[in-house]
């Protein structure tokens, strides 16, 4: 359960703290209980109050990384169950799964699938980060192989083998990669433990029902071992999705950190070869509860959706999503096509800059930083002011765009004059108030 500032205060080492008692001090417990701070940052605590705080303020999912570089991925770290409450911290990653029952041709054809999905949407990568190697109990050889091929990909590896030979061999020829190995359960704990923690990575832990699996996490972290994942994949879809929910409001409402890990979900196992059952699910458990996703497979077409619904679902709703300043080329614009500006709100930038897309005329977006506002509300708060944009086309423009004319929005129609005033040599023109007139308006006025 979560401590109050009051209570971290009390709990602070009094004799070692020069300043406890003070309203500052005061308030650092109150950040402190807020987790707007950590609790290290104290400069007077003992080792064992630091250590007994630490636990009692640590979120009630426990944050795990796998990965390494660019491929380290951050999971867990929850603190509610619906982002209005506060925020959601981890996004989930999703995995694209291989068996080892696949022949050669198989493996190489859809690992050259996974690599076609990467692309940046409003300054993130969008890709497939992790892939999921399945074992089918068809000897040590193949598994290897494939597992091999698949880190060759610098994806994070998920291990799905349950066998203890096999996954200390698999891990021989991955373990630098950091990967998870997702094979414990009520019978092999113990020895996939040890091959774990021997090579460094995290165990996913499953079971038959979330009693065993609540039994067997109990045991590893008796054992010691709390770099942990949990296995929610049940034998159906309602068992699955029961898993999942069950596992966090244990871990966040009720505070059971036994089941306060991130968790596994394979919608591949349970979709049953159905890809629009498979996109629905990996969509349902973005939202509910899934740390890493596992799908059959994931075409751009299957991607966009996913990740755009990521994106919006754990982004901090304090910060709106904005895209980088700067000049956009739309259907081949070049330094003499002609120029539109907008704000830099994603939303905005998304609706226009598809509506000029459509229209197939070549031009230049000019997006400004308007602060994540939209158009209306950045002119209110200043933020969208002749001054700004002038100021943005005379440092990062003019000297790249040949152009002189600049259609600005229809709602904004009143900052016409002043730019011309600012912008001498420049035409400025009105458009249109909605996105959806751009395309008659653009081809009218190059017509």
């Amino acid at each position: 359960m979560a401590l109050s500032g009051i209570q971290i205060f009390k709990m602070t080492p009094k004799k070692n703290c020069k300043e406890c008692g003070s309203p500052t001090c005061m308030a650092f417990s109150m950040k402190v209980a807020q987790g707007a701070v950590d609790i290290s940052a104290c400069p007077y605590m003992s080792e064992e109050a630091l250590a007994q705080l630490s636990e009692a303020t640590a979120p009630p999912m426990k944050t795990i990384k796998v990965g390494t570089g660019d491929a380290e991925y951050t999971l867990g770290g929850e603190t509610v169950l619906f982002r209005h409450e506060k925020t959601f911290v981890s996004r989930p990653r999703y995995a694209v799964a291989l068996c080892s029952c696949m022949d050669a041709a198989a493996v190489d054809a859809k690992i050259a699938e996974i690599g076609k999905v990467d692309y940046d949407r409003i300054g993130e990568r969008m890709h497939v980060e992790m892939i999921y190697v399945n074992y089918a109990d068809n000897g040590q050889d193949a598994y290897v192989d494939i597992v091999k091929k698949a880190a060759a990909t610098g994806k994070t590896l998920v291990l799905g083998c349950s066998d203890v030979e096999v996954a200390k061999a698999a891990l021989e020829v991955c373990k630098d990669g950091k990967p998870v190995l997702n094979g414990a359960n009520a019978s092999n704990y113990e020895a996939m433990n040890e091959v774990a923690t021997a090579a460094g990575v995290v165990l996913g832990v499953g079971g038959a029902d979330l009693n065993e699996i609540y039994d067997t996490v109990a045991a590893l972290e008796k054992a010691g071992n709390k770099n942990l994942v949990i296995d929610a994949t049940g034998a159906d879809i309602k068992t699955t999705f029961a898993n999942a929910v069950q596992i966090r409001r244990a871990a966040i409402k009720d505070g059971d950190r036994t089941f306060g890990y991130p968790a596994i979900v394979n919608v591949a196992k349970v979709a049953m070869d159905d890809k629009y059952m498979q996109e629905a699910l990996a969509s349902v458990f973005t939202m509910k509860y899934g740390s890493i996703i596992v799908m059959q497979e994931m075409t751009y077409a299957e991607a966009l959706p996913l990740f755009g619904l990521r994106q919006n679902v754990f982004t901090d709703p304090q910060k709106p999503m904005k895209v980088e300043p700067g000049i956009y080329p739309i259907n081949g614009g070049d330094a003499d096509s002609i120029c539109l500006t907008t704000v830099d709100f994603a939303l905005t930038y998304f609706v226009v800059s598809g509506e000029l897309e459509r229209s197939g005329v070549p031009c230049n977006l000019l997006i400004s930083d308007a602060g994540g506002l939209s158009v209306l509300t950045a002119w209110a708060a200043g933020k969208l002011s002749s001054t700004t944009v002038a100021d943005f086309i005379k440092e990062q423009v003019e000297g790249k765009i040949n152009c002189r004319k600049l259609v600005i929005p229809g709602k904004v129609a009143v900052l016409k004059g002043d730019i011309e005033a600012k912008l001498p040599g420049w035409e400025v023109i009105v458009g249109p108030t909605e996105a959806v007139q751009l395309v008659k308006f653009l081809k009218d006025l190059t017509a």
